[in-house]
């Protein structure tokens, strides 16, 4: 099936690939006699101590090599496709996709609707079943590839197919009963949509989702997120304060019944439904280990409780008295969501540095709608059209999270040194930590300007 082969982008020096002389350019064709498929099968083929492995050359030669090796070593080959197969793409017409909101004229690649259950397994992201065939299923019961992220929405098997617009949504969730007779991990989502699955249709499927516990271990829900570019699509409401207050006593009314029962809080409410409703996040021991991070649930309270220690180190070098030796001042850049606790952040630094000056900027997204308030979704052109003509100071900190996944630029592909011409000031990318951020504001000029310059060497 894959005789044409995987082609090698690079090997590792002193890797058994490189040792076997396969080089850039090789195509690997098969290993132990079994072509591959994807990524996975390669990972599983290549465990065992003595392997097969068929390689194709350049000039159209083909080695056979027999390699002895360490029980799980790896080759040490990187891939020019990752996946080493063609992503699979979203068949959904879901009411609440954030893509069909995007406006015309963007990159290519910001259209791309991903649903392929691979990369719920290598890179966290969330599947909602219906592009998962059989041979998919048996696979990653046979590989034991965990955990698999679900995009739930609802366990009313109806209604889930009206979310999603795909009539066989319903059945897809039977799937989920395969994965959990296997022992497969699952983490959850919903996506939550004003009058639709929320009430007494979330009250039912965490009902329902509850059942797969232990191997379902946690489930977050997320508001759904609404821009401004929604003409067409399927009418849907922003949530309110009072909203945000029932959904909060649903999942906590949950959250109390599995604690008792299991020792675990297993459903989660992300940061915005406590923000909306003015209700105080949650102490860290009720996240589980943030098993839901990258929904945004509890990344606020880690940022904090980060912040806290990375602060008392601090405070501790310099005996537990103020440090009035720094000089600087600088603005710090966010979405509403976080500004809060960004602003309490920077005046806990003040208190402890009184040198430092420092302002906080919350950016209206008026690009995406004001109703999207994560920092995620902050464009370079509202940056730059809101702090133009501002006194910024010394410097202005950026979250890393506003930039494309590595690179040096936001999703409207202003770059970093367009911005910087434009304001006449540096900017500085701050990673996701507490303790980033602290190191940021206090060392920023020593270590962001060597960071920047290794990054263009």
């Amino acid at each position: 099936m894959k005789r044409d082969g995987h082609i090698v982008k690079k090997t590792d020096p002193g890797s058994i690939a490189e040792e076997m002389e396969i080089a850039p350019g090789d195509k690997i064709l098969q290993i132990n006699g079994e072509d591959i498929e994807d990524i996975f099968d390669y990972q599983y083929l290549i465990q065992d101590e003595y392997i097969e492995v068929l390689v194709k050359k350049p000039d159209g030669d083909e080695w056979l090599l027999e390699i002895d090796k360490d029980e799980q070593e790896d080759l040490g080959i990187e891939f020019e496709n990752g996946l080493m197969d063609e992503y699979r793409s979203c068949r959904n017409k879901c009411i609440f996709c954030f893509i069909d909101q995007m406006p015309e004229g963007m990159r290519d690649t910001l259209y791309f609707k991903d649903d392929d259950s691979r990369l719920s397994f290598l890179q966290g992201n969330y599947v909602t079943l219906t592009n998962m065939s059989e041979h998919d299923v048996d696979r990653i019961i046979k590989y034991h590839l965990e955990p698999i992220n679900i995009s739930f929405q609802t366990m009313n098997k109806e209604l889930r197919c009206m979310m999603l617009n795909n009539r066989f949504a319903g059945k897809a969730l039977e799937k989920v009963d395969a994965f959990y007779e296997a022992g497969i991990t699952m983490n959850g989502q919903i996506v939550l949509c004003k009058g639709i699955n929320d009430g007494k249709e979330l009250d039912f499927s965490i009902r329902e989702l509850t059942k797969y516990h232990p191997y379902l271990e946690s489930v977050s829900v997320v508001p759904v997120g609404l821009s401004k570019f929604r003409e067409g699509l399927y009418p849907l409401e922003p949530f309110l304060k009072e909203d945000a207050k029932e959904v909060l006593k649903i999942i906590h009314k949950w959250q109390d019944h599995m604690y008792e029962k299991f020792g675990t809080h297993f459903i989660h409410a992300s940061d915005e439904w406590y923000l909306l409703a003015e209700e105080p996040l949650p102490p860290e021991e009720n996240y589980d280990g943030y098993l839901q991070l990258e929904n945004g649930v509890g990344m606020l309270t880690l940022l904090k409780e980060e912040f806290k220690r990375a602060l008392q180190k601090e405070i501790e070098k310099n005996g537990g008295e103020p440090d009035e030796s720094r000089r600087e001042r600088m603005t710090l850049v966010t979405g509403k969501l976080a500004y809060p606790t960004i602003k309490e952040m920077s005046q806990q630094l003040m208190k402890w540095f009184p040198g430092l000056k420092l302002k906080v900027e919350a950016i209206t997204n008026v690009f995406f709608g004001e109703q999207i308030t994560v920092s995620g979704l902050l464009t370079g052109q509202d940056i730059i059209s809101q702090l133009k003509g501002k006194e910024l100071g010394d410097r202005i900190l950026l979250p890393q999270n506003v930039l494309r996944s590595g690179e040096n630029y936001f999703l409207d592909d202003v770059t970093i040194p367009q911005m910087e011409e434009t304001l006449q000031v540096r900017a500085d990318i701050v990673k996701s930590s507490g303790q980033d951020f602290v190191d940021a504001v206090l060392y920023g000029n020593r270590r962001q300007r060597q960071a920047r310059r290794n990054h263009n060497e």
